[in-house]
């Protein structure tokens, strides 16, 4: 619907860069995604804060929806949801 398409807009636009996350319910960003420095090799954290505990997240970088896997591990508690990176490249920027 219009509404859910406005939200994901609403995401895209608070967090311009390839990695955003989406909520799969119709929740608000109390504190959006910033952009983080990396270093290479290293585990990088984002996180986002939403108006709704334990609201359903999905992790995309760009159009493809993230697995949880080596590289990838999702975290949530409560009102904020976390994707930590490991074993950062340049290609994760």
């Amino acid at each position: 619907d219009s509404s859910h398409k406005a939200l994901v807009e609403d995401v895209k636009r608070a967090c311009p860069h390839p990695w955003f996350c989406v909520v799969a319910v119709p929740v608000l960003f109390k504190q959006a995604l910033e952009n983080t420095d990396m270093e290479e090799g290293k585990s990088v954290s984002l996180r986002c804060e939403l108006s709704k505990a334990d609201a359903t997240v999905v992790w995309k970088k760009g159009e493809a929806t993230l697995q949880a896997s080596a590289k990838y591990e999702m975290k949530q508690k409560g009102t904020v949801a976390e994707l930590v990176i490991h074993n950062a490249e340049p290609e994760d920027a």
